[in-house]
């Protein structure tokens, strides 16, 4: 294997925790900021205003045409257009027709020139346009999409392993990427910058798309990306994906991590050989120390890219186009700031599809953007296991946006290892548009668990309209055998307006031991409506569900202060009428939440409860 690294890239190569497996401290009570500020939404507005002036591009256009993309015709097809938990939706959709000329050149030079004059404007015409590879970001360029421009990027993951930074032999040339929070070398996102500054990715109107074909065949026939997920569909038998065990991944830790005791090794790998399926296997990377470097994706792995990831990025603006049929997540800036992402119509109702996911972040604006996701709308991210050299998410506000669908609409976690803070939400409408069939299942929710650890401090949420409710029957957790909360008892998976989820799928993490802190969260002006379904009038199966940390899914061996849940207030808020009228809500491990001119099932709640 050769390697070509930038020098400015090094640093997360090298990157490697010397903390050790056991033993690693929990924020204590001290570390928590309990000062409260007079008016949080002053904060919010001076983040606002940062955005106030857009980034100046130089004024001069370079038309891909000129550096000889030509348009392609395109062909009606049969492919997967949605997922869900019964397995693939198909439905019929545009590709370009096969042999169509591959712009991905044009693109790149388009861009290579903008950038070498000093910067501008690289113009995507109307037309359809067929691109085999991913395009490249850099530094002072503005993408723009005219109206009717339709960028196709190629169904053939060879052609994201082909011109990344890195050679890493039979595995392809890859790019350094975070797959759920995690550093690796991987599949090149369609769209993908790293350590650019000013640029911006606009389009004239939601006629201006890029298309990921999430859903359609490979090239080669050999399926497409969603069937990586390894959701269950009969027509389609999945031999390999991110849930089988991928036997290119060794088969014991033994090579990996020779001098790790036994002990360590055991609990890293966890019960059986699940943590050989490649969403585990580079989770186990991380907790093992392994560098970047070697954590080597690509060709014969299975963990799909993002449509558009980019890295250690400042000033960056996405405005006015439509994304659609995104093989992973939509958009995800990674150690980036000052991000503002605005009027963009995100509609990806494939798995995983989250719209915006913030990871390590400071200073992002998201402004009337419109959601139609398989996922989370938005999902604010700040890395998993020991990956947590890039600090904290902060300083983000969401505003004037719907959310027509999606698995939550705001959501913090879980990937949070880092920690996030001073995050402001208002003025949002959760539409939940496919209430009876593919229901919202949660509307504001946090989530981690003794692995994903961090902290969560100072979001703040106001002014948020849920006209057809959320998912009206319950997901339950699943706890660990012999945990102290029975099964089937917490609605913390669906059906609760707000989830406060600190146990988040905790079998999926071999390594628990990184308890998290959860504080200073204040809600306010929620109002929740009604829809029939089931049998009734309904708004929610629960109106809240805060179910701070588990004590008994811990498995460190030093103790840990688990804290509870602290000082939450939800105020003003009318959640409708919900299916549990004995339980209109569930708490464990907090204190200090207020309740204020809450209304449940008709009755109104003034009271400050702990547990």
């Amino acid at each position: 294997m050769t390697t070509s690294i930038n020098i400015k890239r090094r640093s997360i190569l090298r990157f490697s925790s010397a903390a050790s497996l056991f033993g690693i401290p929990a924020l204590s009570l001290s570390q928590l900021t309990t000062a409260t500020e007079s008016d949080p939404w002053q904060r919010a507005a001076s983040i606002v205003k940062q955005f106030s002036k857009p980034i100046k591009f130089a004024k001069r256009d370079f038309p891909i045409t000129k550096f000889g993309a030509k348009t392609c015709d395109v062909i009606t097809v049969n492919a997967q257009i949605a997922s869900d938990t019964e397995g693939a939706i198909d439905g019929e959709v545009l590709t370009p027709k096969p042999n169509s000329h591959d712009c991905y050149e044009a693109i790149k030079h388009a861009i290579q020139a903008c950038n070498k004059a000093g910067g501008g404007r690289v113009l995507i015409p109307a037309g359809n346009w067929y691109c085999a590879g991913p395009i490249r970001l850099r530094s002072n360029v503005h993408l723009h999409l005219a109206a009717n421009a339709h960028v196709f990027f190629s169904a053939n993951p060879a052609d994201y392993a082909k011109y990344g930074d890195i050679d890493c032999g039979k595995n392809g040339k890859l790019v350094i990427s975070r797959w759920q929070g995690n550093d690796c070398l991987n599949y090149s996102p369609m769209v993908y910058a790293y350590g650019e500054n000013n640029i911006a990715i606009t389009g004239e109107d939601w006629s201006s798309i890029l298309d990921g074909q999430g859903g359609t065949l490979f090239e080669d026939g050999s399926g497409n990306w969603w069937d990586w997920k390894g959701r269950k569909n009969p027509k389609k038998p999945i031999l390999n994906s991110e849930v089988n065990v991928n036997p290119n991944n060794p088969e014991n830790l033994d090579l990996l991590a020779p001098s790790l005791t036994e002990e360590a090794k055991k609990l890293v790998q966890g019960v059986g050989d699940k943590w050989r399926t490649d969403s585990r296997f580079l989770p186990a990377l991380s907790e093992l120390g392994i560098p970047t470097s070697a954590r080597i994706l690509g060709i014969g792995h299975y963990l799909r890219p993002c449509m558009i990831e980019l890295i250690s990025c400042t000033n960056v603006e996405l405005k006015g186009y439509k994304i659609q049929a995104a093989p992973f997540w939509l958009h995800h800036p990674v150690k980036c700031r000052n991000v503002h992402i605005s009027k963009v119509n995100m509609d990806s109702m494939g798995p995983n599809s989250d719209g915006f996911d913030p990871e390590a972040c400071d200073t992002v604006l998201v402004d009337h953007c419109t959601f139609n996701t398989g996922d989370d709308c938005i999902a604010i991210k700040s890395g998993k296991n020991r990956d947590t050299q890039f600090g904290p998410t902060r300083n983000i506000v969401i505003q004037h946006c719907v959310m027509n669908s999606g698995h939550g609409a705001v959501t913090l976690g879980s990937e949070m290892a880092a920690g996030i803070e001073h995050i402001y939400a208002q003025d949002l409408d959760f539409r939940n548009m496919h209430w009876d069939k593919d229901a919202l299942n949660t509307a504001i929710r946090m989530k981690t668990n003794m692995n994903r650890g961090g902290f969560l401090r100072h979001f703040y949420v106001r002014n948020i309209t849920i006209p057809n409710g959320v998912k009206t029957t319950a997901g339950f957790y699943k706890p660990l055998p012999d945990s102290q909360i029975p099964a089937q008892t917490v609605s913390s998976s669906a059906g609760a307006v707000i989830t406060i989820d600190c146990d988040y799928a905790p079998a999926d993490d071999s390594v628990r031991i990184r308890p998290p802190v959860i504080s200073d969260i204040h809600i306010s002006n929620v109002k929740v409506g009604t829809v029939n379904i089931n049998g009734g009038n309904y708004s929610a199966y629960q109106a809240f569900v805060l179910l701070g940390p588990v004590a008994s899914s811990y498995n460190g061996k030093t103790k840990q202060a688990i804290l509870p849940i602290q000082n939450v207030s939800i105020r003003n808020c009318d959640f409708g009428t919900v299916r549990n009228q004995n339980a209109p809500w569930f708490l464990h491990h907090v204190q200090n939440l207020q309740l204020e001119n809450i209304k449940i099932n008709g009755k109104t709640y003034t009271e400050t409860l702990s547990t």
